[in-house]
């Protein structure tokens, strides 16, 4: 937390205040904990001491592996200040799971409801929250929406020339320019590079609910760690607080739009808050048994995740098929070889043949069902 008003010594005490977060000592977080980290995914973690081995539950590919006293490798860890906590009733996280799972077709084995859920973690992911005091001269172009009315003459069969109204919506711009000297808080700005990634997928949150941090909070989660310092942010926190001030701007205006924003800022008196969001994370295995992670939004239920068809099953459902016309089809000859003595059941050789045949056809469709699905289904990890 930095005070001071000239913004090119403010990054320098930034970077001064925030040098010494990763030696922080195991202080302030209520609880005794050790911290782990995943050495495929990289991702770092918080978890109450005794709880280890465990597997990641960002990539579930690895065990954590304890960091012991060497914290000094984390870009940081002290406690949050804030926390908001899990509202998602158990039905509508059961809700959102069988969703999910829901209209796969041929979906590997191991891709159900009940599994999935079985699975379920609770991870808090850190974000920052910033405040900063700004003055600044800025100008911008104001615009004002308004209508021209305009008549249209039109000649029709029955009833001769006519002429109508239309109304056609228009922006008026204008120059303004003015002085800015206010604070802006709780600005959002990411702890961690994927944060956008992670947003896209889940949604926003709200943080009106956001609460002061308790230990009690962390019971049975995960805490990832950030991997962006306030230093590392700061680059994201200017254009979120330049859009912040060209909306105000605006509205201060009158104006409905706002375009070709420029300002000359000084910054002071920043403050960060760390907040920790709640996630659930599962994972199902596909036909080459890898784990593919499932993420849950903690408040609305929203879920994000690769929905992935089994080829495996679809193959084998294509065989069995192919397996019953070909049986289908030696019965239908034998009945046709038979009907050269017995014209009667002809008839019933041919039915029998054409059904073998419908069959035989009809393996087609699980290998193209799977392979449509997975082409169509975005793959990846979040």
């Amino acid at each position: 937390m930095d005070t001071n008003p000239d913004s090119s010594q403010q990054d320098q005490s930034m970077n001064s205040s925030t040098a010494g977060a990763a030696e922080a000592p195991k202080t302030g977080w209520g609880m005794d904990f050790e911290v782990a980290v995943c050495e495929r995914c990289d991702w770092s973690y918080l978890m109450p001491t005794g709880s280890l081995p465990q597997t990641c539950p960002h990539c579930f590919q690895a065990h954590l592996t304890s960091l012991g006293e060497q914290l000094q490798e984390l870009p940081y860890i002290k406690p949050p200040e804030l926390c908001l906590p899990f509202t998602l009733s158990s039905a509508r996280l059961a809700q959102s799971i069988e969703s999910f799972a829901r209209g796969i077709p041929f979906a590997p084995a191991d891709l159900n409801p009940k599994t999935l859920q079985s699975r379920l973690r609770r991870v808090y992911l850190p974000m920052w929250l910033v405040d900063a005091q700004v003055k600044a001269s800025w100008q911008a172009e104001a615009g004002f929406d308004y209508q021209v009315v305009s008549h249209q003459d039109r000649y029709q069969d029955y009833g001769g020339w006519t002429s109508q109204e239309v109304k056609e919506g228009r922006v008026r711009w204008e120059p303004r320019l003015g002085r800015l000297d206010r604070t802006y808080s709780n600005i959002p700005v990411p702890a961690l590079g994927e944060e956008g990634r992670i947003q896209s997928a889940l949604g926003a949150y709200a943080l009106d609910d956001a609460r002061p941090y308790l230990p009690e909070t962390l019971s049975g989660s995960f805490v990832r760690l950030p991997n962006r310092t306030p230093e590392d942010s700061w680059s994201d926190a200017k254009p979120a607080i330049q859009q912040a001030a060209a909306e105000e701007c605006g509205d201060a205006a009158s104006a409905d739009h706002i375009r070709s924003f420029r300002w000359s800022p000084e910054f002071a008196s920043q403050n960060w808050t760390l907040l920790l969001l709640p996630v659930y994370a599962s994972y199902y295995q596909d036909d080459e048994g890898k784990p593919q992670p499932v993420l849950l939004h903690g408040r609305t239920g929203r879920l994000s995740g690769a929905r992935r068809a089994s080829p495996k099953r679809a193959q084998s459902t294509a065989l069995s098929m192919l397996a019953a016309a070909l049986v289908f089809g030696l019965i239908a000859m034998v009945i046709l070889l038979v009907g050269i003595a017995m014209p009667a059941l002809l008839a019933i050789g041919v039915i029998v043949l054409v059904f073998a045949l419908l069959v035989g056809l009809g393996a087609i469709y699980p290998l193209a069902a799977v392979w449509w699905f997975n082409r169509q289904e975005r793959p990846g990890q979040i």
